[in-house]
């Protein structure tokens, strides 16, 4: 598979001979917001909910020798990292067509389709048309998903297995949408939905990965893991899913969103992580290469 390049989505394809069965996906990190969005939120307020640059600290993905899936709208406008059941029917001119379920963060105005762009702050002027949410879905969700599956399901027909990192940004405290409003947060958050979504081996191996690094990293809290990782991860199937949150006051200005210098030195750590991933990644293929061969007989040394 080539680069690709849609409406819904960017995929950056491998660039080394030796490509390992590593998809990250970046569903936050574009500004862009389709013509059709009739949004009356500023955009400072907009730029809050942008994970901005998480991109960028990943770019280097395919020289390792994985896929990187990065989504070209913004999150605000409807966020792949939700249910798409996660309706909130408040926000409809006219009843959602089937069902829905709504999620605590749905409540706080933070579903698929964004009630706030910031603690009071509307993100539309009136109530959304269905049809209007269901386009957003069959244009731009529904792709990114479906892409997604296509990578993930690529690296498990050619390898047995898969490693899947969803990458995201975090403010440094939690605001009054947030679970923990008031409260600093660490500089990455680790997550598998409390084990559901990777083996919690290699959930604490990203961890600890970190903190040798010099960094404070928590796992599953004040996140656990949102909806990408909650439908790809299947650990018992050989399908390890982990979400990443990375403070955003380690590489810029939070209120403008302009890299500061601490970007280039996060940068080159995400690169020495990625590195050390393959080389985790290639040593598990092997072992289970070699477990293979012993129960198949071939190898008895």
């Amino acid at each position: 598979m080539n680069n690709l390049d849609s409406a819904s989505f960017t995929v950056s394809a491998p660039t080394v001979d030796a490509p390992i069965p590593l998809v990250v996906d970046s569903p936050h990190s574009s500004p862009r917001l389709p013509p059709d969005a009739d949004c009356i939120a500023p955009q400072a307020a907009l730029r809050s909910s942008w994970d901005a640059h998480v991109d960028e600290l990943w770019r280097d993905v395919p020289s390792v020798g994985g896929y990187l899936l990065c989504a070209n709208f913004h999150r605000a406008y409807i966020d792949p990292n939700r249910s798409a059941l996660d309706i909130d029917p408040d926000m409809l001119a006219s009843p959602w067509p089937t069902l829905t379920q709504l999620s605590a963060a749905g409540r706080r105005g933070m579903g698929l389709i964004r009630r706030y762009a910031l603690p009071g702050v509307s993100m539309y002027s009136r109530k959304l048309l269905p049809h209007e949410v269901a386009a957003r879905l069959d244009r731009f969700y529904h792709p990114y998903h479906a892409q997604l599956e296509a990578l993930i399901d690529r690296a498990v027909a050619t390898h047995g297995r898969s490693w899947h990192v969803n990458c995201h940004s975090m403010k440094s405290t939690g605001n009054a949408m947030n679970s923990d409003a008031g409260h600093l947060r660490p500089d990455l958050v680790i997550s598998d939905g409390q084990g559901v979504t990777a083996d919690p081996a290699f959930t604490c191996w990203v961890a600890n990965w970190w903190r040798q690094a010099g960094y404070l990293a928590s796992i599953n809290h004040p996140y656990e893991g949102g909806e990408i990782v909650r439908r790809f991860g299947r650990p018992a199937r050989g399908r390890q899913s982990i979400q990443i949150e990375i403070r955003r006051d380690l590489y810029m200005d939070e209120a403008t969103c302009e890299k500061t210098p601490g970007f280039g030195a996060l940068s080159a750590d995400v690169r020495r992580f990625l590195g050390d991933l393959r080389s985790d990644i290639l040593a598990q293929l092997a072992a289970a290469a070699r477990n293979e061969r012993l129960e198949a007989g071939v190898d008895r040394r």
